[in-house]
């Protein structure tokens, strides 16, 4: 099949080739591990694994390779771990907290039935790597030491006369631009203000490392060189795909474009750089002082993960989302039907739908994957037999290349225990029971009928076209 992605970069949409058929590989910047994630975290976590069960679909499995890093240092961190733990060394405390965070952001991830990356690589296991690229930009003159500081320097790359790319060419802005409408740091060992820092010196009780060549004191690295040391290291100096949220279009994915083409003297650092949209809760940027702030370990309390994924796969990954909670009652809704329809079975056989890997194919098209769904799940009205059981089949793998009706029904109602658990034909029985009753005007019967659903959990809803029912909430 044909893959389509859209790319930040030269904002297109293009066919996909890899550059190593053999070895499909995507980066996508990871947590920065000192809280619980948010539902706006789980966003790019569950678009991007979508994609690559979309590429081990296309290529195999043992040819893609998928880095998903963990920011380890951070001052979040630092004061999360003075807060939380005031009578340790700070390192000591860091490390708790990481560790925790970590385990707590698995945990929830897991349950949004996300595989697990190829490599998971911490930002602090590869200072190694850091200095060296450091060390490479400035002596390319891309970078300076000034009073311990390391600075990259956006005006000495677009001066380079040579194949690198211009810097602000990700974001689509000029250095003018970028100096009006970004927060920079303002510093008099600074050339120029949109110079940013590649490695700083440590505070007192701060983690600390030897730094590059040329300073003394101990320091350590800015965000933006963790990610372009870790993709390195476990990608090469050029890979498929970068992803992650569109907020880290500029600074973050800008600088990590410029410091990695710079230091290997290239005019790419990755093929595609793909981003999705932005997410609101009910209409609202999502905050703490609204009230509307949500983590995922929140979420998960009152609905299955399977629920959660279907949600936030109803709309195109590049549009921006309105998370709300009559969404989700909605997607509750639709995946129970899906799980109805596919039962207990649990064989993962069967035929993937060629227009639904169509659809994902143009650019992870996961709302009209979704409707295909829908359209499948509907074709097994008026079939019986083999018939029936191939559409069953079709509808499980298929929705499995979305994460979705990866377990049996069974497994699926046992993911949340609030749920109400009801056998479909004692329900349509009784629905069918209460209709006799009211044709013959034996309203007495009907309403003991409707008070046995209701007291199952069931509500029904009479109307000229007929009764309808759903699990209450």
């Amino acid at each position: 099949m044909e893959l389509r992605l859209y790319d930040t970069l030269s904002r297109q949409k293009r066919v996909f080739t890899p550059l190593d058929q053999a070895n499909v590989r995507m980066y996508v910047c990871g947590p920065t591990v000192y809280d619980f994630a948010h539902i706006g975290n789980a966003r790019p976590v569950i678009v991007f694994d979508v994609l690559f069960r979309l590429l081990r679909h296309v290529y195999g499995a043992e040819h893609v390779t998928y880095v998903r890093n963990v920011t380890d240092v951070d001052d979040k961190i630092n004061e999360r771990a003075a807060h939380d733990f005031p009578g340790l060394p700070l390192n000591e405390a860091i490390r708790k907290v990481t560790e925790q965070t970590e385990k707590q952001f698995h945990d929830d991830v897991d349950a949004l039935g996300c595989l697990r990356p190829t490599f998971e690589p911490r930002a602090t296991e590869h200072i190694a790597e850091m200095r060296t690229l450091i060390e490479r930009l400035v002596a390319g003159g891309f970078a300076y030491i000034a009073e311990d500081h390391v600075l990259f320097s956006p005006s000495a790359m677009n001066a380079a006369n040579s194949v690198l790319p211009r810097y602000g060419a990700l974001a689509n802005r000029s250095l003018d631009e970028m100096i009006a409408g970004a927060r920079v740091d303002v510093a008099p060992y600074k050339r120029d203000p949109t110079d940013f820092v590649l490695w700083k010196p440590s505070k007192p009780g701060e983690p600390s490392w030897p730094s590059p060549s040329g300073i003394e004191v101990a320091g350590r690295p800015g965000w933006h060189i963790e990610c372009s040391a870790m993709s390195w290291k476990h990608l090469g100096e050029q890979f498929d795909i970068h992803g992650g949220g569109i907020d880290l279009v500029f600074p973050h994915h800008e600088n990590e474009l410029a410091q990695s083409c710079c230091a290997f003297h290239e005019n790419r650092m990755a093929n595609f750089w793909m981003h999705n949209g932005f997410l609101q809760v009910e209409g609202e940027k999502m905050s703490k002082s609204l009230g509307n702030f949500v983590t995922i370990r929140e979420l998960l309390a009152d609905w299955p993960g399977e629920v959660l994924r279907l949600n936030m796969l109803k709309t195109h990954y590049r549009s921006p989302i309105d998370w709300t909670l009559k969404g989700v009652e909605e997607s509750k809704r639709v995946l129970d039907s899906w799980y109805d329809i596919v039962g207990d079975d649990t064989r993962e056989r069967g035929e993937i739908d060629e227009e639904m890997s169509s659809l994902l194919g143009d650019d992870l098209n996961t709302s009209g994957a979704i409707t295909r769904l829908h359209a499948i799940a509907a074709s097994r009205t008026g079939t019986s037999g083999q018939a029936q059981i191939d559409i069953k089949r079709k509808l499980k793998v298929s929705a499995m290349l979305l994460g979705l009706l990866g377990g049996t029904r069974t497994e699926y109602l046992e993911s949340n225990p609030k749920t109400v658990v009801v056998n479909r034909d004692v329900v349509e029985a009784l629905i069918s029971n209460r209709t006799a009753a009211r044709a013959r005007r034996d309203f007495k019967e009907s309403d003991r009928i409707r008070d046995e659903l209701a007291a199952m959990g069931v509500v029904i809803k009479d109307s000229k076209e007929g009764t309808t029912w759903e699990i209450a909430r």
